[in-house]
């Protein structure tokens, strides 16, 4: 806050410094401030120059600060991939959404430096959005079959829930998520319960992802394997 009043009036709390202050990054370094017209930096401030429309700029926790999009816009130009997807991962576990899309300031900044991180970041995580329900449940055979793994039950009933998968003999549930069909609040809801009421009745449900499969289909084999026999050796 006594970084963002030494510049005055239209003066925000911006890229890393935000960041940490929404609590999606670790920042160390001096404070940044972003400030619509030229100014010096200062000794443990360092300002940017940007003309932020309203939308890019909020108040939290009494500090005139930008927005989680324009933050992570920010943050883009500065950080590795990988270190932006766990803020934009953190983001979106914290729940921290905004109408202003980074889609959006995409469109309004084509020449941002950050532009090209962001649009890999944004690939990355809409990679399976629309695969299907069977293609989810066709690329998870796959990996069993080249397994030589017994196979499970497809679209089994477990305690009143529709499964993806089940091997009953080792009481071991599989949930395919794509992002389509369980990314939305109630779908969000819907699993946890089903989760906590397979496990009380002595179920193991694991989750596996789109992505999962597709980028590291060894490491789903191995773990799946791991898991079954652990099912034998606890007898069930």
């Amino acid at each position: 806050m006594a970084a963002v009043l030494a510049y005055g009036p239209g003066t925000v709390l911006s890229h890393g410094p935000a960041g940490a202050h929404w609590q999606i990054v670790r920042e160390r370094g001096p404070c940044q401030v972003t400030v619509a017209h030229a100014r010096r930096s200062r000794p443990g401030i360092h300002v940017h120059e940007a003309r932020l429309r309203p939308d890019e700029v909020t108040t939290h926790a009494g500090i005139p600060i930008t927005t989680v999009p324009r933050t992570l816009f920010d943050l883009a130009a500065v950080l590795p991939q990988r270190q932006l997807e766990r803020a934009l991962n953190e983001a979106e576990v914290l729940r921290l959404w905004d109408e202003l899309s980074l889609d959006r300031l995409l469109v309004r900044y084509p020449r941002h430096r950050g532009n090209r991180v962001i649009r890999a970041v944004l690939d990355k995580r809409r990679a399976g959005a629309t695969v299907t329900k069977s293609e989810l449940e066709e690329m998870f055979l796959t990996i069993v079959d080249a397994a030589t793994l017994p196979r499970p039950e497809i679209n089994a009933f477990v305690k009143g829930f529709e499964v993806d998968a089940v091997w009953r003999d080792r009481r071991l549930v599989v949930e395919l998520d794509g992002r389509d069909t369980h990314s939305t609040p109630a779908a969000f809801e819907r699993d946890r319960e089903r989760d906590r009421v397979l496990q009380v009745a002595g179920w193991r449900p694991v989750r596996i992802t789109y992505r999962q499969m597709r980028d590291t289909p060894r490491a789903v084999e191995a773990d799946v394997r791991l898991l079954l026999a652990a099912g034998v050796r606890e007898g069930r």
